[in-house]
């Protein structure tokens, strides 16, 4: 229990701030979203609470960590920072609209097959930011890898084995072999 906000399990339960409901609309996942919500919601609370989209993580809370990132009108942005009432209007992909007709993209089977996950828990973040990266730029090199990735933090894999799933998704997409 968290002394500090009451909450029964722990201090990153969403707390309800009483405030009167507001209408949120927006496109998450390609699907077209109306709520009342809580002025004071995040997105990831909006996301992981209303819409029961739990692949999304809440790791700091403070933006540092990466674990909440999702592509908010084409660009990366730390769900716990923005407030659900920001993405008014907006088009929101999470980790679970990276699969097509419930099949794994090849940027999810790459990270398997690469072994760039251990635990799990930035896993959907960095497969974010990652697909950011290739929607803006399909061939990047291994340094504008790093730079997309930069803002997530894994503290099992290392960051070898989920730079090489990043290159091979780029190669595969475009239609060429996974592995150099």
């Amino acid at each position: 229990m968290c002394q500090v906000h009451q909450a029964k399990d722990n201090c990153f339960a969403y707390v309800d701030s009483g405030l009167p409901r507001m209408p949120l609309a927006c496109v998450v996942n390609g699907e077209a979203v109306r709520a009342m919500i809580d002025p004071t919601m995040t997105l990831l609370a909006f996301l992981r609470k209303e819409l029961s989209l739990f692949g999304t993580k809440e790791g700091c809370g403070e933006g540092e960590c990466g674990a909440c990132t999702i592509i908010m009108n084409g660009v990366t942005v730390n769900s716990c920072l923005v407030l659900a009432l920001e993405a008014q209007g907006a088009a929101i992909t999470t980790v679970e609209g990276l699969s097509i007709d419930g099949k794994l993209s090849i940027l999810q089977q790459e990270f398997i097959n690469h072994d760039a996950l251990q635990c799990g828990f930035c896993t959907p973040g960095m497969l974010m930011s990652a697909r950011a990266l290739l929607d803006r730029n399909p061939d990047p090199c291994e340094t504008e890898i790093k730079e997309a990735i930069a803002g997530n933090f894994c503290r099992c894999t290392g960051y070898k084995p989920i730079i090489a799933a990043i290159a091979s998704a780029a190669r595969l997409e475009k239609g060429g072999c996974g592995r150099e």
